[in-house]
């Protein structure tokens, strides 16, 4: 397995994509430590994982509060006696469908501020232990490209998270920590069925592919776990690119 005695930390993993990694690490033999704000999600994810025969924790944390994320990050490293993999995968709360101009300055700094702040202090939190194991990786989850109309600050927030990825990569790269982006053009499996002007976006998304579909859930978890192991312990500072051609590197 590839993540065999590996913990593994993941903010936001109650969610779709953030369940869909669990799962995929829990499968390759990480403990997978779930956290975030609503208890009752990371359970049925966690009880999933379980019925499996894979390894999960849950426990409620605020990914915008410092002082919570650092003291679970240490209560991970006390139980479990490492803190081998962080991914950040909250959502961004960002608002969508109003042009930029007609924008509040609330409602377009919310995913901003959102995606950095939490970014930031998960990183900080996990390369603390990371630097003292002397290796670790840092995942982030990106869906930068070209610009798309009436989404606020979303691609600004995913801007600032990639220069962030970019800094930590270079400071951390000298402990044996390495930091990558999953690079997304959309996962449509996230949108509710009934979310009006759903099929213009995921035709929007699957029209710009090369493969003429989009990634779906299980390719990110795939790729994550990949990204986390050791056989692409030559990767950081960079991208893995799935997003089905739609961006060309």
């Amino acid at each position: 397995m590839l993540l065999d005695g590996r913990n593994a930390v993941i903010y936001g993993g109650g969610g779709a994509i953030g369940g869909a990694v669990a799962r995929a690490f829990a499968r390759e033999g990480a403990t997978v430590h779930l956290a975030g704000r609503t208890r009752a999600t990371l359970e049925a994810v966690a009880r999933d994982i379980r019925a499996g025969g894979g390894k999960a924790e849950t426990a409620e944390v605020d990914a915008l509060d410092g002082t919570a994320v650092d003291e679970h990050a240490d209560a991970v490293v006390a139980g479990a006696g490492s803190l081998d993999i962080s991914f950040n995968l909250i959502s961004m709360r960002d608002v969508q469908g109003t042009p930029l101009v007609e924008m509040t300055l609330a409602d377009f700094e919310q995913p901003v501020v959102t995606a950095v702040r939490t970014m930031f202090l998960t990183a900080r939190a996990a390369a603390r232990h990371m630097i003292r194991q002397g290796s670790g990786v840092i995942l982030t989850f990106g869906g930068y490209g070209d610009p798309v109309p009436g989404v606020g600050g979303l691609q600004v927030a995913f801007g600032g998270v990639e220069a962030l990825r970019r800094a930590l990569a270079r400071e951390l790269g000298p402990h044996g920590i390495r930091v990558l982006t999953i690079q997304t053009g959309g996962i449509v499996e996230v949108m509710p069925e009934d979310f009006e002007g759903r099929d213009a976006i995921v035709a929007a998304i699957e029209g710009k592919t090369m493969l003429g579909r989009a990634a779906t859930l299980d390719d990110v978890g795939n790729v994550a776990a990949f990204a986390a192991s050791d056989l692409a312990r030559a990767m950081t500072a960079t991208s893995l690119n799935i997003t089905c051609g739609s961006e060309v590197n």
